[in-house]
């Protein structure tokens, strides 16, 4: 059977905050003593964890609490950290490579954050209430509880913010915070009536630096829910951030969004195609390809497409721009559907060839030779290719294997 990723579905109906999201992960099924036994590989010190069932209008959730030492609680007060304190905290630690190249993305969006809405340059500014324990304890247990539950994609609602204001080190501040803002820039958000910060820096910084999709997942099968207590009981509102685990289901395939980027370009040298489309499958392109077109003035030219995945877009647009003489690329959202693919290997009187074998559901829909190696038994014997591949295709006619 096909492998499908196992997602989370991050459902913000009342927010996202650090505490809410290491409590979700708890309330799905991981154990907060796994966690804690992870955790222990960060160097922080002088705090406990624990969890409690509570009741947020009516909707059973954990609770999770980071409970700092009154000694700690004082350092704090004269110890706001830069970039370089908490680079050196994550890159010290004896987390799992994976986890510290996380948690270093989410806090250096927080600190980009926090320099450009106070103005200061990125090496200097300073995390207040940010820079705390509670703070790497929240995004490092949300990012532990994750890789425990085998997550590999992940999805996110509208985010709700909240509204009014909140009172910080810098004053009253308008909800949401303008770091929550700058970090939530290209999620859909929305502005509840309800007069608390619903969504605070830390679950801003947590949904950005973990990619999370800013679209509706299509269909998931649910495995597991949980619910994260946030620390409020609000009236007509349950104060919870729920997480849906599980896998994405399809009809026949998997059904995904990509990012079409395209380009006319009438003023390169056509031989210079060929290295462009190596570096951008290289670089991660799911397709390239070029076609013939007729620009003004019965100008010849070539459309160049690139086929990318979301996180790819700056990567190859940057290609694309050194390694070509186009002065603008249009970029454009698609839905693509693909039928679950896996390569397999066959015995033959050439040796083994691979063979990548389509299903739908568990059913095979296409067979074909792998043409490296093909190719490559042709280089060999000196038989011509065709025959080489009618021959393989009469033996899979003739096998049961498939």
């Amino acid at each position: 059977m096909p492998k499908h990723e196992r997602i989370a579905y991050f459902d913000c109906f009342a927010g996202i905050s650090g505490d809410m999201c290491i409590g979700a992960v708890v309330d799905a099924g991981v154990n907060l003593s796994d966690i804690k036994k992870e955790l222990k590989k960060l160097p922080v010190q002088n705090y406990s964890l624990a969890s409690k069932k509570v009741s947020r209008c009516g909707i059973s959730a954990t609770k999770v609490d980071v409970i700092i030492k009154k000694s700690e609680v004082r350092s704090q007060k004269s110890e706001d950290r830069r970039w370089k304190d908490i680079e050196k905290i994550i890159k010290t630690s004896q987390l799992s490579k994976k986890i510290k190249q996380k948690g270093l993305h989410i806090f250096k969006k927080l600190f980009e954050a926090e320099a450009k809405v106070h103005g200061e340059p990125f090496d200097k500014v300073h995390l207040h209430e940010l820079g705390g324990i509670d703070c790497l304890v929240d995004i490092f247990g949300t990012l532990i509880g994750l890789d425990i539950l085998g997550i590999e994609k992940i999805y996110v609602s509208s985010i709700n913010l909240g509204s009014g204001s909140v009172k910080t080190r810098h004053g009253m501040l308008p909800v949401p915070a303008p770091a929550t803002a700058e970090l939530l820039k290209g999620y859909p958000v929305y502005s509840s009536e309800i007069p608390f910060e619903l969504t605070t820096p830390t679950g801003a910084a947590i949904i950005s630096g973990i990619n999370a999709d800013p679209y509706s997942l299509s269909k998931i099968t649910i495995e597991k829910i949980g619910y994260g207590a946030g620390s409020k009981d609000i009236a007509n509102m349950s104060n919870t951030l729920r997480i849906l685990i599980g896998k994405e289901a399809n009809a026949g395939g998997s059904k995904e969004f990509v990012t079409v980027i395209e380009t006319n370009i009438d003023d390169m040298n056509p031989q210079f195609y060929e290295y462009v489309m190596e570096r951008l499958f290289n670089a991660g392109a799911l397709d390239v390809f070029l076609e013939n077109i007729i620009m003004k003035k019965g100008r010849p030219a070539v459309k160049l497409t690139v086929i990318s995945e979301e996180g790819d877009i700056d990567k190859l647009s940057s290609i694309l721009f050194k390694e070509t003489t186009t002065i603008g690329l249009r970029f454009y959202r698609a839905h693509r559907r693909t039928l679950d693919r896996e390569i397999k290997k066959i015995k033959t009187k050439y040796g083994d060839v691979r063979m990548k074998v389509s299903t739908s559901k568990g059913n095979v829909v296409n067979i074909s030779a792998e043409y490296e190696d093909l190719r490559a038994i042709a280089k060999k014997t000196k038989i011509p290719i065709k025959k080489i591949a009618g021959e393989i295709s009469k033996l899979l006619a003739n096998s049961c294997q498939y």
